[in-house]
């Protein structure tokens, strides 16, 4: 029985942080065991707002080598990087002339993001959720592990296949793309910052402290702990709307330490913020410290992990291109003649 197919990605912005790890990759981990699964470092995605190209360059490496160390295997999934797959932004430029314009304006991202723009804001933030669905489609994905927050990009990928492309070119019935389904990650799939415990943890947050990166030092994560948001009250509990800190660094606590929410409830409900920050700072540590031993090591071997990339290009660039091709057929291009 062939394995359903599953889709991810992460930007190469910044440095990957204890939420990306728990919300996202991790899960990816378990995944790669039941599903065909592809990661992809979604670098073209990157460029949407002003970046230092050397640093896009030396993020898309430290990216790619995390999935690595965090556990995802090249033996069961295929890595690559977005920008080496042409066929990426030859589907988001077709995609694009059938797109409604009013459903690019009511996407929530791009209307916050915009108002932190300014006048700089550009096309391609506008735009990029119709790259992120050329992400998707094009490997006939049959499920997209999203959070709460990434649903509506799901949305209008879903959208743009079933009503904009297979509705319209489909021929005899037979669909054109896949229309996938979302796989909602619960556990973890919001980590908050460290500053705020109502907001989400970000790379694009100007504050350090308010994330705790995944090469971050020892002494490091120890400062940011020490400094993190806390409240008046003694003794740390779960499903308190007025007490977001106690939930956020509580829920971390938990799936670092491997210990069921009820267990750390009743361990921690009677001990205060100055008896958990350590507890929380020692699991981080010694949660972190096998991911940053296999980075360092990954570093150290370039030719290995290019290769890897390689591969995973390899694997891409066919699939996508099985995909590409059904379209360019549909909408009436002439094929290259070899």
């Amino acid at each position: 029985m062939q394995k359903k197919r599953v889709l991810s990605g992460v930007q190469p912005t910044g440095a990957l942080h204890l939420g990306n790890w728990l919300g996202a990759i991790r899960n990816w981990v378990e995944l790669q065991n039941e599903y065909e699964t592809f990661v992809c470092v979604v670098d073209l995605h990157a460029i949407t707002i002003p970046h230092n190209p050397q640093e896009l360059k030396e993020n898309t490496l430290k990216t790619a080598a995390l999935y690595l160390a965090c556990g995802m295997d090249p033996k069961k999934c295929s890595i690559f990087i977005q920008s080496h797959i042409p066929a990426h932004s030859e589907l988001c430029w077709i995609l694009n002339c059938i797109t409604p314009l009013n459903w690019m304006e009511r996407m929530i991202q791009f209307k916050e993001k915009a108002i932190k723009q300014g006048d700089n804001v550009s096309l391609g933030l506008l735009d990029y959720p119709v790259l992120m669905a050329s992400d998707i489609l094009l490997y006939d994905a049959d499920l997209v592990p999203v959070g709460e927050d990434q649903k509506q990009h799901l949305e209008l990928a879903r959208d743009i296949a079933q009503q904009r492309i297979n509705s319209r070119f489909s021929k005899k019935g037979s669909p054109i793309l896949k229309v996938p389904k979302p796989l909602i990650i619960k556990e973890g799939a919001k980590i908050m910052s460290l500053c705020d415990g109502k907001n989400k943890m970000s790379k694009s947050d100007p504050n350090e402290n308010s994330r705790i990166a995944l090469l971050d030092s020892a002494d490091m994560i120890r400062k940011k702990i020490k400094k993190a948001r806390t409240d008046e009250h003694f003794g740390l509990e779960f499903n308190n709307p007025n007490r977001p800190e106690s939930e956020n660094l509580l829920g971390i606590y938990s799936m670092l330490s491997g210990k069921q929410r009820e267990t750390v409830s009743e361990e921690c409900s009677n001990i205060g913020w100055g008896k958990f920050k350590p507890m929380l700072t020692d699991a981080i540590i010694s949660s972190l410290e096998p991911i940053q031993t296999k980075y360092n090591f990954l570093r150290k071997d370039p030719e290995y992990l290019n290769q890897i990339l390689s591969d995973g290009a390899d694997k891409a660039t066919i699939l996508s291109n099985l995909t590409l091709n059904k379209v360019r057929s549909a909408f009436g291009f002439l094929p290259k003649i070899d």
